[in-house]
């Protein structure tokens, strides 16, 4: 399976989304390709300092994340694309609504309503609410697709 996160500039959520899922699906024994990608993302730019300083509170190096730009490639050769916010989602279906039956909020796929609000230029507290709120998000996620 090949799972990617979209965020808006691939800095912040998504690249934390991919750090703590890569994690769980390491302690689960899963078989996941997991990745990244930003709808507006400049290609090459590092994860933001407070998004790697949280990763690295929950044992989770991500300073080596580089952002990429989220293409028609990466959605094809995707299985599930699960986005942060319902206007990311909405952005990518508006483009592309051929892949309407694997893109979801990450809070839609698992049964929630809301969007993940961006951390973006907020302090360390804010990253680290966003990535607690993430993780027992893919807490969820993990849980449903064991199932699956």
């Amino acid at each position: 399976m090949k799972l990617l996160f979209v965020c808006t500039g691939n800095t912040c959520r998504s690249c934390m989304a991919e750090g703590i899922a890569k994690k769980k699906a390491e302690e689960l024994n899963m078989n996941i390709e997991i990745s990244s990608a930003g709808i507006y993302a400049t290609n090459g730019a590092s994860c933001s300092l407070n998004a790697a300083l949280v990763m690295e509170e929950m044992g989770i190096n991500i300073r080596n994340h580089l952002s990429r730009q989220l293409t028609h490639e990466l959605l094809e050769n995707s299985d599930l694309v699960l986005t942060m916010t319902r206007a990311h989602k909405d952005m990518i279906l508006s483009y592309y609504p051929s892949f309407s039956n694997k893109v979801y909020t990450l809070f839609e796929y698992i049964g929630k309503s809301g969007d993940i609000v961006d951390p973006f230029g907020g302090d360390i507290e804010t990253y680290r609410a966003c990535a607690n709120e993430i993780k027992q998000a893919i807490d969820i996620l993990f849980d449903k697709l064991k199932e699956s």
